[in-house]
């Protein structure tokens, strides 16, 4: 179970997922549907199939006693079986968990969970699509520094800003949803992957299996080809990666040299013990922290993903603790975004003073390309070159020393100097960059009713 603090870096929809108590009921859930498969292939009496079933309650089980004996027998579906077995009475206990083995049990339980788990992060991901849509179309002419190594470069759009966001989420939106069909999958081979328990109806009890659980059938037992879980572990590993950089940019938009956003107020969040005054980005930093602890658990899973033969001695074993712990981190990044997000405060003043700020230096690219048709790219670039350094080192604007320059005023007009230099003639493609972004948001709504 995750300690207190984990709480910090997830959510507690993706915790209970995740618990223990869901785990055993994964396992419960594959010994239910693998009596009522095998009923139906006619391997074992169909009362014992319902019996069996009857007893697959997770309230039933005294977990923290199956996890101890877990540590001693290797794996929690020893104990869990016998358990089970235990409830059943009569002819029927003997038909429990027929021609399965633990690793069946353990794997369709984790494949249950992480279901639930795509679902939960399907939905907040769609949440900051709305978000970031909401932003990208508010603000889509709120012109601010654009940056580049961490310095003033070219003007952007907030708009812009959050529409590239939405784009990136869009596309894990939808590696998320492949996923359901590429990477989940029931898992039933029996002790060595060759379901020779089950004889010549091995393959059409998978079948049944696979439709009790609404779980896609795989062509083959998966046991030690582990690519289904590492596919699953890079996908979030990647949407851990991009809550980070949206969480990124929203801690260093913040700064206080820039302040160009900052989070919600609400009462108690955010503040100093010690200095009053700060109004601190806490949803963004907690999505930061919990983006890399997610990315920490990525390496793990695929390094297990070298197993050996038909059964792991220790890669299957490390992904028990590392794939829940992927998914709980990963829901952490996602949610402190999406908190981050709804709740964000723009200061469209502080982004234009910040643009003037530059002295009209973020225009110089604006200034050279006006000049290239009548000098030659390299030439303006040289023009240009100078004439910043010139403003940087008299303390005037670029547009000063634009007009005082010879070289730039007997080639353009006083209106072709002032157009080249104003910050929101010179955005490009930017609108229809946002055009882009909100009608694949648009079409992604519709596709989902």
């Amino acid at each position: 179970m995750p300690e207190p603090i984990d709480a910090l870096f997830s959510t507690p929809e993706m915790v209970a997922a995740f618990s223990s108590t869901a785990h055993v009921q994964g396992m419960l859930a594959f010994e239910a549907a693998l009596a009522r498969s095998e009923a139906r292939a006619g391997i074992i009496p169909a009362e014992a199939a319902v019996i069996i079933a009857s007893h697959c309650q997770v309230e039933a089980f005294d977990i923290e006693t199956l996890y101890r004996e877990a540590a001693t027998a290797g794996t929690p579906a020893i104990p869990l079986v016998r358990m089970l077995t235990a409830h059943v009475a009569g002819e029927a206990q003997k038909y429990a968990h027929w021609g399965a083995t633990s690793q069946d049990a353990i794997d369709t339980a984790m494949m249950l969970q992480m279901r639930q788990g795509l679902y939960l992060l399907e939905r907040a991901l769609l949440d900051i699509c709305a978000a970031c849509a909401q932003l990208a179309e508010r603000h889509r002419h709120t012109v601010m520094v654009g940056r580049t190594l961490l310095q003033a470069a070219l003007p952007v759009t907030f708009g812009l800003k959050a529409a590239r966001w939405l784009d990136a989420v869009q596309r894990q939106l939808r590696s998320l949803r492949a996923l359901r069909v590429e990477a989940l999958a029931v898992q039933l081979g029996g002790a060595a992957g060759t379901l020779a328990a089950l004889g010549e109806q091995g393959l059409q009890v998978v079948a049944f299996l696979a439709e009790e659980l609404e779980l896609p059938a795989p062509d083959l037992p998966w046991h030690t080809e582990r690519d289904r879980v590492a596919r699953i572990a890079t996908t979030l590993g990647i949407i851990a990666g991009t809550m980070a950089k949206i969480a990124q940019d929203l801690v260093l938009l913040s700064q206080g040299e820039v302040g160009e956003v900052s989070e919600g107020r609400t009462a108690g969040k955010g503040g100093s013990s010690a200095m009053p005054q700060k109004h601190n980005s806490v949803d963004s930093i907690a999505a930061l922290a919990s983006a890399r602890r997610a990315l920490s658990e990525v390496p793990a899973l695929l390094a297990a993903m070298s197993q050996e033969h038909e059964r792991a001695a220790g890669g299957w074993q490390t992904e028990w603790s590392a794939l829940p712990a992927l998914f709980r981190y990963t829901a952490g990044a996602v949610a402190h975004v999406g908190a981050a997000l709804n709740g964000l405060q723009v200061d469209a003043t502080r982004m234009k003073e910040n643009v003037a700020s530059t002295g009209g230096l973020i225009m110089a690219e604006s200034l050279t390309m006006a000049l290239a048709p009548h000098v030659g790219r390299p030439e303006a670039q040289r023009i240009v070159n100078t004439t910043c350094e010139r403003a940087v080192s008299s303390g005037i604007s670029l547009r000063q020393a634009a007009l005082a320059e010879l070289q730039i005023h007997t080639v353009l007009s006083a209106d072709a100097i002032e157009h080249a230099l104003d910050p929101s003639a010179y955005l490009g493609s930017t609108e229809a960059l946002i055009d882009r972004s909100l009608n694949a948001y648009q079409e992604e709504l519709q596709g989902s009713q």
